[in-house]
């Protein structure tokens, strides 16, 4: 086996360097990966300028990524489910399996969750990297890496859409279209949602949406008050939607979601930018609107992959960027200064990649 294992490290706020690790040896439950596709995440931009994301702060140095496919390379002894050469999207939470937040389904939320990428937990930015073999899911053969390393951020979506209560024929409105903004309207057409509507403050992003399948777009300006965009969003749709999601984070679209969202609807709130917000919790109230906070995910990898496997969802228009390995500092680069309108970037672990 080679001995390159190139590995990007984050040492602190703006500072990422690629270092030689050891390749590591899998246990008895864990396969060895070829590191594949790696996709910059909102969140690792945040650690890279920032240090920290929402409560998780870096306090030391931490292996780069989570949104990874790879190929199966060697199989711990107990692994089945898998086999060398094998191509999996990795899903990057691996639980205690042992509480009573696993226990009941609930592992997305389990206090000794190890995460990528999630202060102390290193990511799989490397071009080795050892996984649990439970948590990785074989793709299907008209389905890509680039398409795997995906999986992570549509399954942020799928959860959403689940805890949105999406139904056959519901309208939909979604702030924000970044990844999981993307993901997020992808998952409710998916779902059966008969009206969808997104908004951004990027054009270019709202033209990725129609492309994924978004029926309506709205571009927010700066200019716009919070009744602006309510009675835009309203007079776009022509009714108000039975579930609204907030995946940009702001205090204004959380509150744009709350007033917006029809008696007894759904509000998700994704998006994590702002700890503390002042919220008109009497609409909520008066409308028995519930509101629901979506971390991350739990078991729903696998329809994420059925969805793109089955053509319902396409997930390729939100890749604007590759870089090799090599050129990982350049890649955080571009998603921190955003350069060349950049929506989902892509990193090559495997040397033999060519663009």
């Amino acid at each position: 086996m080679a001995v390159d294992n190139l590995t990007a490290v984050q040492y602190g706020i703006n500072d990422i360097k690629l270092e030689q690790r050891p390749i590591p040896e899998p246990t008895d439950d864990q396969v060895l990966l070829q590191m594949e596709v790696v996709g910059i995440c909102g969140s690792d931009v945040h650690y890279l300028t920032e240090g920290r994301c929402g409560p998780f702060v870096m306090n030391g140095p931490m292996i780069c990524g989570h949104e990874a496919s790879g190929t199966v390379s060697k199989c711990g002894k107990n692994v089945k489910n898998l086999k060398p050469g094998d191509r999996v999207a990795i899903e990057p939470g691996v639980p205690c399996r042992k509480c009573e937040l696993c226990r009941i389904g609930k592992y997305n939320l389990c206090p000794d969750m190890k995460f990528c990428a999630t202060p102390p937990i290193d990511g799989n930015l490397s071009r080795f990297y050892c996984s649990d073999a439970d948590y990785c899911f074989k793709l299907p053969c008209n389905m890509t890496l680039e398409e795997g390393a995906l999986m992570e951020p549509l399954s942020v979506g799928v959860h959403g859409a689940k805890l949105g209560r999406v139904k056959m024929g519901h309208v939909c409105f979604v702030e924000g279209c970044g990844p999981i903004g993307l993901s997020m309207m992808a998952s409710v057409k998916a779902w059966g949602a008969s009206k969808v509507l997104i908004t951004d403050l990027l054009e270019n992003r709202l033209q990725v949406a129609k492309k994924m399948g978004a029926d309506y777009t709205l571009k927010i300006e700066e200019s716009m008050t919070e009744d602006d965009i309510c009675k835009k969003v309203l007079e776009i749709l022509g009714e108000e939607p039975h579930a609204s999601f907030d995946c940009a984070g702001g205090e204004k679209c959380t509150r744009v979601a709350l007033r917006v969202t029809r008696a007894a609807g759904v509000v998700v709130i994704l998006g994590m930018r702002e700890l503390e917000m002042n919220l008109p919790l009497a609409d909520a109230l008066i409308k028995e609107i519930d509101i629901r906070g979506s971390f991350r995910y739990n078991n729903d990898y696998a329809d994420a992959i059925e969805m793109v496997r089955t053509g319902r969802v396409n997930v390729k228009p939100m890749i604007t960027h590759h870089f090799k390995m090599e050129d990982t500092v350049k890649a955080f680069e571009t998603a921190r200064d955003r350069i060349g309108d950049p929506i989902k970037i892509h990193i090559h672990t495997n040397p033999k990649w060519n663009p």
